[in-house]
């Protein structure tokens, strides 16, 4: 049997390195400049969590909100229903987005991706028009990263997600209608949140070893024929080419 030999880390990320600035001639210098300014402006101290979604273009216009406001992980629960991305409301957001999807049949994806985050350390709140729940602005952000789970547009947040949250967040209302439509909240509450994170030292900003996979995947994206680009300069690298 041949052993298989795994690639040390460091070998790896410097190889990922090298073929970020190779396929980076291959887009124009704004391309790449505007792939810089976004990532730097990114932040995975706040994750979004969308549980049964019933509405596709609702969710889609959620995945638009936490582009603009530089969120980059989204989880996708589909206990009941599947989420297909609207391309008229999300206008590509997606693209550039990390797009975590729970629909295994068979278990309980909500507690499957709750948990999940929790084990990385994130706190889970959860949005809720109950008055147990904090106004947006008394959530305090410097107790670690923080995941905000929005329910489904008539049922809210389902039990599953009640037994787990460390808090509850709402936004106050003054008139006769009680909630707001999903992406509204969503969008109301990324704004407020990666603002204030942003003006804070808490290391919001993504790391550098998934800053360069971004960057990578955000490049391969944009290039035409890249897998040939790639697999060209791959074998080159490894003294492959006669």
């Amino acid at each position: 049997m041949f052993q298989v030999y795994e690639i040390p880390s460091f070998i790896f990320h410097e190889m990922e390195k090298a073929l970020i600035e190779h396929l980076s001639c291959f887009v124009t210098k704004a391309r790449l400049e505007l792939f810089k300014k976004v990532l730097s402006n990114r932040t995975d101290y706040i994750a979004v969590v969308l549980e049964d979604i019933f509405h596709p273009h609702n969710a889609s216009a959620v995945l638009r909100s936490c582009d603009c406001f530089g969120i980059q992980d989204v989880h996708i629960i589909e206990n009941r229903h599947e989420y297909n991305v609207n391309p008229d409301v999300a206008l590509g957001a997606s693209k550039w987005l990390t797009l975590n999807r729970y629909r295994q049949q068979g278990i309980n994806n909500t507690l499957d991706c709750l948990s999940e985050l929790k084990r990385k350390g994130y706190r889970i709140i959860a949005t809720s028009p109950d008055n147990v729940a904090k106004k947006f602005p008394d959530i305090e952000v410097n107790k670690g990263p923080f995941a905000l789970v929005f329910g489904g547009e008539r049922t809210g947040v389902s039990d599953s997600v009640k037994e787990i949250a460390d808090e509850y967040v709402t936004i106050p209302m003054v008139g006769f209608t009680e909630s707001l439509n999903i992406s509204v909240a969503a969008a109301i509450l990324l704004q407020h949140f990666a603002q204030v994170v942003r003006t804070t030292n808490l290391g919001w900003q993504i790391g550098e070893e998934k800053y360069n996979a971004l960057l990578l995947n955000w490049l391969r994206k944009s290039i035409r024929r890249v897998e040939i680009i790639e697999k060209d300069f791959l074998m080159k690298s490894c003294g492959n080419v006669d």
